[in-house]
């Protein structure tokens, strides 16, 4: 491929991009106890299952973003894809700054939702694509941006909301600054082709290496209408069932309808469940861990730091222990940091499971992407779009069913019941370890 475009500015413009990505997601876990019941210190006197309502749609808009973008980005190209993000993003903006009550909410994370998903279906294959030699380490490091723009926001709202008591809607306005540096980085830049296109793989060849791409459109069209409440299941065990019944039929449609590999159904089935443990946790952090003596906002900041260092230096972990490895290990301290949490009432062992929690939730996001790229290349930007959508689609269906728990049960019962997903994971990740531990990346 002919390196005729600027790659450290693409890089630095989608980090920029993802900072505005990650921001939204600590002003939400923060604008929740804003928009939350009057007597808890609300001003707009939501319930938590309405505010997990109104905050679905930045996971299920999320969703539909990538994965539309996953089959149009070879066809409008990344460029056109990248202004898309911005404008939406902008809109995102401009709306969360004027909502007042859940329907304001719901439509500014709308735009929010496809403007974030424009981005995640823009850049992880462009950052694959400019690094084709180090895909997982440089996807990691692009993703540092997710937890470090957590880490900002929430620092923010500490300082801005909680000591200076300054509105909620002057700490919204701080994501036009990184809005804008990445329009201007963006501006008159060249952005290559696709890795998959440049490399001469077909539209078709892209589909079948997904294995079972009509289940797991349906099964993802099914877990939208869940989130923006079409129908609901009485039951949290329920949305567990439908997933195993979605991982069993996308095995039939691969290894026995398409004759394909199993493997991409299998890693999207897992990238439900590491998106949810990580991002559900995180979203409702002010509720779940409200009364553990320490500020929830400063907790946040904690996990975000940890997650971002260890992005960053994830490149010798992975080459030291492989992708699947690095997944294992993510999925047992997860396990450990949930239920650390969920028993720990003094502040300092709060803090010990958050870190916990961290280390466990650090490396999923990134690693999923760095494997799909480096082990399914020929999925190309759909497969990496779809794995995505997963993870979101996978947030917005939970989001109200921990705030329904938290709401009937309590926060020790919310945590415990986040904490089933990693210990399926770690059962998953175990055997895909003992597949995959010898093997290396395959050249597309």
């Amino acid at each position: 491929m002919e390196q005729n475009f600027n790659k450290t500015r693409l890089f630095l413009g989608g980090c920029f991009a993802l900072l505005v990505t990650s921001l939204t997601f600590a002003m939400r876990a923060k604008i929740e106890e804003v928009f939350g019941p009057v007597e808890g210190g609300g001003i707009f006197g939501l319930s938590k299952e309405v505010i997990g309502w109104a905050f679905s749609p930045a996971f299920w808009g999320f969703t539909i973003a990538m994965v539309v973008g996953g089959f149009i980005i070879d066809i409008v190209k990344t460029k056109t894809l990248v202004w898309t993000a911005f404008i939406l993003q902008l809109i995102g903006a401009v709306l969360f700054i004027m909502a007042h009550n859940k329907e304001t909410l719901f439509l500014a994370n709308v735009f929010i939702g496809l403007g974030n998903g424009s981005v995640e279906a823009a850049f992880n294959p462009m950052i694959a694509t400019i690094y084709p030699k180090n895909k997982t380490k440089m996807l990691n490091r692009f993703h540092v941006w997710f937890p470090g723009g957590i880490v900002i926001g929430s620092l923010l709202a500490y300082f801005l909301m909680d000591k200076m008591d300054i509105s909620w809607q002057i700490y919204i306005g701080i994501l036009f600054v990184p809005l804008s540096l990445y329009g201007l980085m963006f501006f008159g830049q060249k952005i290559p082709e696709t890795e998959r296109v440049a490399s001469g793989v077909t539209y078709r060849g892209m589909l079948d290496s997904i294995g079972a791409p009509v289940t797991i459109i349906t099964a993802m069209t099914v877990m939208i209408l869940l989130a923006i409440n079409v129908f609901s299941l009485p039951e949290g065990w329920m949305y567990l069932a439908m997933i195993g019944v979605v991982f069993a039929i996308s095995l039939i449609e691969a290894r026995f309808i398409r004759k394909e590999s199993v493997i991409f159904p299998i890693m999207f089935t897992f990238m439900l469940f590491t998106a949810a443990t990580e991002l559900v946790t995180n979203q409702w952090v002010n509720a779940l861990l409200g009364n553990a003596g320490v500020s929830p906002m400063l907790i946040l900041a904690l996990i975000s730091g940890i997650m971002a260092l260890g992005r960053f230096f994830a490149g010798s972990l992975v080459h030291r222990i492989n992708p699947v490895g690095v997944l294992l290990l993510s999925s047992i301290f997860s396990a450990l940091g949930i239920y650390a949490l969920s028993l720990f009432d003094s502040p300092a062992l709060t803090i010990v499971g958050a870190i916990f929690f961290a280390i466990g939730v650090c490396y999923f996001w990134p690693t999923m992407l760095g494997f799909t790229s480096e082990y399914i290349p020929k999925s190309g930007a759909l497969g990496l779009s779809l794995l995505g959508g997963a993870g979101f689609v996978s947030v917005a269906m939970f989001l109200p069913v921990m705030g329904r728990i938290l709401e009937v049960k309590n926060t020790d019962v919310a945590l415990q019941s986040i904490g089933v997903l990693p210990l399926i994971l770690i059962v998953g990740f175990a055997i895909l370890f003992v597949v995959y531990k010898n093997k290396k990346p395959v050249e597309i």
